[in-house]
């Protein structure tokens, strides 16, 4: 029996040689710095690299998850047995037509608001709060501070691994929902729509973003982000710190003291030791107020975790 790893590491070595990596540490890759690797990994340049994976994945079966900049996962400790992609610097890119703005997926979403910023345009400035990549904050609709991708996307370029097929998709199509889309495929770039701002009170905003995200957020400490998703009508953090969450921690992962919604990995904590803090803090939660919290971050591999 071919082994099916063996045989998508061949299939993806006819097109992009020596650049597709085996055993591949996740870890590095990611904000949080913790998991284990992957048994194929690709930094995707181009079009031709995404269609590569797309037959290996057809002829194999293997799953294919893209990391983009790990600011929203969570790698299992034994890794991910499969494709994980990257999108590299051929999808690193911006151009402007009057009001609308487009770009590659893997450009950072700080970055696209401050070339939002040069051209004088509006309407992203609560980019500079997410540390991500522009393909993640479309797929997921990030927002933050009154804002989302959602309000503002114009288009969304997609690629269908299962089809190997491009699509342009209008952003009415896009189901846009909180912290969520219904979009086929990978995202390999996105227009939005902006207004005319002037320079000066675009750049008071972000610095105002900045500030906030400095004061209430525990950059310093490896975190993923925010861990849950806010209820309707309510705050994750507000209801995780009333049934006391703040003081949790299990082996090196703890509730942040600065931010009830962000869990941070110290010296030696591992993707196991987030998940059990995430289910206890959900249970706490619950206990309290009835709600079991969802989860915003997305788990990669094997993490043992509920899957609600």
């Amino acid at each position: 029996m071919i082994d099916p790893t063996r045989n998508a590491e061949k299939i993806l070595r006819q097109t992009v040689g020596d650049r597709l990596k085996t055993g591949f540490p996740l870890a590095p890759l990611t904000t949080f710095r913790i998991g284990g690797p992957a048994d194929l990994f690709l930094e995707a340049e181009s079009l031709e690299d995404l269609g590569a994976v797309s037959c290996a994945h057809r002829e194999t079966g293997l799953p294919v998850v893209v990391i983009g900049k790990g600011s929203n996962v969570l790698i299992a400790d034994s890794g991910f047995r499969g494709i994980a992609i990257r999108m590299g610097g051929g999808f690193r890119w911006s151009a402007r037509d009057g009001d609308l703005i487009s770009a590659g997926a893997a450009m950072p979403l700080g970055a696209l608001a401050g070339v939002a910023w040069r051209h004088s345009l509006s309407g992203l400035e609560f980019g500079i709060a997410i540390p991500g990549s522009f393909g993640g904050a479309v797929r997921m609709n990030a927002g933050a501070h009154g804002g989302a991708i959602g309000e503002i996307a114009d288009s969304i370029d997609c690629f269908s691994v299962g089809s190997g097929e491009s699509k342009r998709v209008l952003a009415s199509e896009a189901g846009f929902v909180y912290r969520g889309s219904t979009l086929p495929g990978l995202v390999v770039g996105a227009t939005v729509r902006l207004a005319p701002g002037l320079p000066e009170d675009i750049r008071r905003t972000m610095d105002e973003v900045r500030e906030w995200r400095r004061a209430n957020q525990p950059l310093a400490e490896p975190n993923c982000g925010s861990v849950f998703r806010n209820p309707p009508g309510d705050h994750a953090a507000r209801m995780i710190e009333e049934a006391g969450g703040k003081g949790l921690s299990v082996g090196g992962a703890a509730v942040s003291s600065k931010h009830a919604n962000f869990i941070i990995a110290t010296k030696g904590a591992t993707a196991a030791d987030v998940v059990t803090l995430i289910e206890r803090v959900q249970e706490a939660v619950e206990d309290m107020f009835g709600v079991r919290l969802d989860r915003e971050v997305h788990l990669i591999g094997d993490t043992g975790i509920a899957t609600r």
